[in-house]
């Protein structure tokens, strides 16, 4: 299996580099003895054939959007906690909340923005406050794709990207994020913010700004 881009496929390199993450999750995609397909699956069949019926339905709807969105998913943890160990519980974390409350998913179209969304909320409730001073990712590889294919210059850069959107500030990093690994667009990142478009707009304008500068400035003291 091919690296985990961290700009995500639909998504243009900033700056002139792309970040991956070659990092993969335990098992991808989850087999159906994985925690995530079997003991989260398990529901109390009843005689009533209609709801047995649904429950299958159901459940190959869930396996479906597990095996869609697990990469992304995954991919969006290694970003944020940037520890292994970590982004494989938030991952399963969040498909289980997903689980819990699939039946709130009213349309297929906005799983993924849905899936982020737990994402982001179970990652602040776990670990944002309380985050381990840990970092078993190298930077090699949290942001690099394979290291066959990249000259040493091409190495650097992209280090140095990953680095300035990781020190952007979250008003400005969190949008951005979005956008460049998960390949939403500025209404998708609305909707997920809660932010109307044009203040999502202005945000990742005054993100590329301030990512350009810190650049820039790399650049001049090299």
């Amino acid at each position: 299996m091919p690296p985990v881009s961290l700009l995500g496929n639909n998504a243009g390199a900033v700056g002139g580099a792309a970040i991956h993450c070659n990092l993969q999750p335990t098992t991808y995609p989850p087999t159906s003895d994985h925690p995530l397909t079997f003991s989260l699956m398990a529901t109390q069949e009843t005689a009533d054939n209609t709801v047995v019926e649904s429950n299958a339905a159901r459940r190959q709807r869930y396996e479906a959007l597990v095996r869609d969105y697990y990469q992304d998913i995954y991919r969006y943890a290694c970003w944020l906690t940037r520890h292994k160990p970590l982004a494989e519980d938030l991952t399963q974390e969040t498909f289980m909340r997903a689980w819990r409350a699939f039946s709130s998913l009213k349309s297929q179209d906005s799983a993924k923005a849905w899936l982020f969304t737990i994402l982001r909320r179970e990652n602040a409730r776990l670990y944002e406050k309380q985050r381990p001073e840990l970092d078993d990712i190298d930077e090699h590889e949290m942001a690099l794709p394979d290291a066959g294919h990249l000259e040493p210059d091409q190495q650097m850069e992209a280090n140095l990207l990953h680095k300035a959107i990781l020190s952007l500030e979250p008003e400005y990093r969190i949008p951005l994020a979005l956008q460049v690994i998960g390949g939403f667009s500025g209404e998708e990142i609305g909707v997920m913010l809660e932010l109307n478009n044009n203040t999502v707009m202005t945000r990742l304008f005054r993100a590329r700004n301030k990512l350009r500068a810190l650049l820039d400035g790399s650049n001049e003291q090299d």
